[in-house]
């Protein structure tokens, strides 16, 4: 093991959560005998290319899965992993793949650590480049498929992540911006490639340890801003511990910072993204579910959220089913506790979504979401590293399935070249989808029947 010293800050907690995953010395043992691990998950063969457990050998454009409550095995069914990849520089030939009718552009390289991504009103692109602190603005795709101009809006931020533009319309004042430890906000007017005036603080959130991305959305009619706040540990009690007070959350503001509240809670971490749905008004969040548990325990998830809904962390997860961590606590939430819409891979690390309004796309993509999945690190064989479809029938909601649409990040050898993060619909129907690993945008083009 290296020298504490010579980690970077994530690895540091990548490390921190592992070690809390564990549940201390003497971690409980399940009460029912455990089931065995499907073959995808042990490598010694191929699962059925619908799932419902997977990992990157098996991932390709086009593959529907579903996951249900009945999939789900035993907690320690298999052993919780330490598994954290390896990114390499992109090789020569390796390339994002998608279905055929689509291509996949490179848009932007060199980036630092971009992560979310937002299309302003007016059609530029505002990326959150977290590690260094600002927010970068492209404008535009030329001919050849690349940023027309490219500025730096704001910088001197805490680990940005959350973009939003407020009021909502045509017509924005502000930028609002997630910071790991608060709320802050710029003046704005349309095709502003540069704040027009200093940061204003808006309200303070919890910081770290743990999850410190912080997505913002404003609800539909402006009333109100919601700010997904997630957990500082894996496993930990929020009634034990001080640091998860108003974590593992969706909390609820109004647009100066005044009178929290909490929208809906038990959510690990809603953090990645959160967004209201075009079409029903719904707000959706994408989660990343907890870790310890085996390589298929427990599920991310994308799905619609009740306000005032429980969702289960820490006590209970997927519904009614108990962290055997917390065996014997809160049994009065155990019905209370909400199954969401979409069972993704576990561990994913799902990120950023986007419903999509383009018109570039087939008709049958219509209101769909897109999702970026960040990957694993606690499964003994990757999965994620890819972008997902969610098909919403045109009707708004989810019937539980997904679909791989953009994989290829992964080499054969297991190595990481690419990590999706952010994700938007560009003014001409393209996806642009931000790359952490490679410090790319990527831009996904429907180019054919």
């Amino acid at each position: 093991m290296p020298a504490w010293s010579s980690l970077s800050e994530p690895q540091r907690w990548q490390l921190v959560t592992y070690l809390k995953a564990l549940g201390g010395p003497n971690p409980p043992l399940p009460t029912k005998k455990a089931e065995a691990a499907p073959a995808s998950s042990t490598g010694n063969a191929g699962p059925p290319t619908n799932g419902p457990f997977t990992d990157y050998r098996y991932e390709k454009p086009g593959t529907v899965r579903k996951i249900t409550v009945q999939d789900l095995p035993q907690p320690f069914a298999t052993k919780s992993a330490n598994n954290g990849p390896k990114v390499v520089v992109r090789p020569s030939g390796a390339w994002p793949k998608t279905l055929p009718g689509f291509s996949v552009q490179q848009y932007a390289s060199g980036l630092n650590n971009p992560r979310l991504i937002v299309t302003a009103p007016n059609g530029d692109f505002f990326v959150a480049e977290s590690e260094p602190g600002d927010i970068k603005v492209f404008r535009g795709i030329s001919a050849d498929g690349k940023p027309q101009q490219t500025e730096t809006f704001a910088n001197g931020l805490n680990r940005p992540y959350g973009i939003a533009f407020y009021p909502q319309g045509p017509d924005p004042q502000w930028v609002y911006v997630g910071n790991v430890d608060s709320i802050v906000r710029f003046p704005y007017q349309n095709g502003d490639l540069k704040a027009r005036g200093p940061q204003q603080h808006i309200v303070d959130v919890p910081a770290q340890p743990g999850h410190w991305t912080r997505s913002v959305q404003f609800t539909p009619d402006g009333k109100k801003m919601l700010v997904a706040v997630g957990s500082g540990s894996n496993v930990d009690d929020p009634d034990t511990t001080p640091q998860e007070k108003n974590r593992a959350d969706i909390l609820e503001f109004n647009p100066d910072g005044s009178d929290q509240s909490i929208y809906a809670y038990g959510i690990r971490n809603a953090g990645g993204g959160i967004a209201f749905s075009p079409d029903t008004g719904e707000l959706w969040c994408s989660v990343n579910e907890r870790d310890g548990l085996g390589d298929n325990l427990v599920p991310d998830y994308i799905t619609h959220v009740q306000k005032g809904g429980f969702y289960g962390w820490p006590w209970w997860y997927i519904g009614g089913h108990q962290d055997p961590r917390h065996e014997g606590k809160h049994p009065e939430l155990k019905d209370k506790a909400i199954v969401p819409d979409v069972l993704l891979q576990p561990h994913n690390a799902s990120l950023e979504f986007a419903f999509y309004e383009g018109k570039q796309f087939p008709a049958e993509y219509k209101g769909d979401i897109f999702a970026s999945e960040h990957g694993s690190w606690n499964k003994s064989l990757r999965a994620g590293y890819e972008v997902v479809r969610v098909p919403l029938h045109q009707t708004g909601h989810a019937s539980g399935e997904y679909e791989d649409f953009v994989t290829g990040f992964v080499l054969p050898n297991g190595n990481v070249w690419g990590r999706p993060v952010g994700i938007t619909v560009a003014p001409d129907g393209s996806l642009l989808v931000t790359d952490d690993g490679s410090n790319t945008i990527w831009r996904i083009a429907y180019t054919g029947k």
